[in-house]
């Protein structure tokens, strides 16, 4: 068994004990493989071992491995979000998980090709009111919400959310219970939003203690991340 194999069936072993021990069923959580600064060989060897879904958070990198890696992969772009790569976005994904205002969703929705099913989008939330961290705050969530209501060629999920990691667990959990909380306000004016997409390597079992539905893990399936090679997050700022 290779070291990624490993990785693979432990993740999957922490959520299913995860899941057991909030008694919520396996298959209401979906693990989402972060795969931003791997390289194809890489994903494609986490394909051949069962994973379908990848999450990207750049939009250069993300366009250079794409048309390289098999059909079927669902796609999730999860990183901010620039307006001048919203037309690569709503080309080449099944999934954003980082809308944050109307300028984006309106864009998203234009350039989304007529050919392909609408773009399942979420909102991501500062829950944690970081000045320096994209999202809508929590009160931004129904306004925004009600406008990508109108937008036929996206469908709203849910919502997305990266709390802040350097806090006492007690302030985390209330984190990850808020998101939940917002979820279902989102569900009086969006019935069919069922998405959390939260919790990552250091704290899914919290996150599906409190209804994530998605957790993004990429340093527990990959290994660490060779910062040295990533793309300077600053370059794809919201703008």
């Amino acid at each position: 068994m290779t070291v990624l194999e490993k990785n693979i069936c432990t993740v999957k072993k922490r959520i299913s004990t995860a899941c057991h021990q909030a008694q919520r069923f396996n298959n209401s959580v979906y693990l989402l493989a972060v795969s931003k600064t791997r390289d194809i060989n890489t994903i494609k060897s986490a394909y051949d071992l069962g994973l379908r879904a990848f999450g990207e958070n750049y939009i250069n990198e993300a366009s250079e491995k794409i048309p390289f890696l098999p059909a079927d992969i669902e796609w999730h772009f999860i990183g901010p979000i620039q307006s001048n790569k919203t037309r690569t976005i709503a080309e080449l994904f099944a999934w954003v998980h980082s809308i944050d205002r109307e300028k984006i969703a309106q864009r998203l929705n234009d350039q989304r090709p007529a050919h392909l099913p609408p773009l399942q989008c979420l909102i991501q939330v500062n829950i944690s009111k970081e000045p320096q961290k994209a999202g809508v705050l929590p009160e931004g969530v129904l306004p925004l919400a009600n406008i990508i209501l109108t937008l036929p060629h996206l469908k709203l999920r849910g919502l997305m959310a990266i709390p802040n990691p350097n806090q006492p667990e007690n302030n985390l959990a209330n984190d990850f219970a808020n998101m939940a909380m917002l979820l279902r306000q989102l569900q009086t004016v969006a019935p069919d939003a069922d998405t959390l997409s939260m919790g990552m390597s250091a704290d899914l079992e919290l996150a599906i203690q409190h209804g994530a539905t998605i957790v993004r893990i990429g340093t527990d399936i990959f290994g660490a991340r060779d910062y040295s090679s990533e793309t300077d997050p600053s370059v794809e700022k919201n703008t």
